[in-house]
């Protein structure tokens, strides 16, 4: 099925080029170039994916990410911010409030072109595997669900692969390249501060039931995801 991907952008040139590039690779892409009329489309059919300007007429792609977020039918969407804030701060900001990568202008067709697929082939179901239960925390890959003793546990896409790769290798010790390549991979430049943006995040998730514990950093290595706390 082909993937449908929603291009927010009021810049004309760099939405035009965006979208050709899109639909050159086989994606469908919906153009918008306001807030309003992202909203409004961020509807069924749902969008597989959202790439998104900071600044745009009627609103912010930061505000656009909150409101996604707090909705239960877009809250999974992953979004790509693309902007021209070069700033490592804003960078950050962006991935906090749940961007799951961020792309700065000028860009090549090129490196967007394998962004979006990096970030869908993270989203992409994982076949069929076992449920895995690590001291009450239950994470089952068919259904991209994660709970803890029994309650749900809401995290991103980005976080779901992070925690099934940490609970898949559980005990060992992995540096922010070596987890850059396990679970980003390794035809996409990502910076070493966007682990710790995503390691943050899921801390966060794993809050209940004190299982934000097992991801523990190891210092001047990196992270190791154990039982023993």
């Amino acid at each position: 099925m082909v993937k449908r991907i929603l291009v927010v952008e009021d810049e004309v040139p760099i939405r035009e080029m965006v979208c050709f590039a899109l639909e050159q690779n086989g994606y469908q892409a919906i153009e918008v170039e306001d807030y309003d009329t992202a909203i409004r489309r961020l509807s069924e059919p749902y969008p597989d994916l959202v790439l998104l300007d900071w600044m745009l007429p009627g609103g912010s792609g930061i505000q656009l990410i909150r409101q996604m977020k707090r909705d239960n039918n877009t809250k999974a969407i992953p979004v790509i911010m693309v902007t021209a804030r070069t700033e490592e701060e804003d960078r950050v900001r962006g991935l906090d409030v749940g961007a799951d990568d961020y792309i700065t202008k000028p860009f090549s067709p090129k490196e967007l072109i394998a962004r979006v697929k990096a970030v869908l082939r993270r989203i992409s179901p994982m076949e069929a595997e076992d449920v895995i239960d690590m001291d009450g925390l239950i994470l089952e890959p068919s259904s991209h669900r994660v709970s803890s003793h029994g309650q749900d546990l809401e995290m991103g896409p980005t976080e779901f692969k992070l925690l099934h790769f940490f609970m898949t290798h559980p005990e060992r010790v992995y540096s922010r390249e070596q987890l850059l390549d396990y679970v980003w991979g390794t035809n996409v430049y990502v910076e070493d501060r966007t682990v710790d943006v995503h390691i943050r995040r899921l801390r966060k998730a794993l809050e209940t039931g004190e299982h934000d514990k097992m991801v523990q950093t190891v210092r001047g290595t990196g992270y190791r995801f154990s039982t023993r706390y």
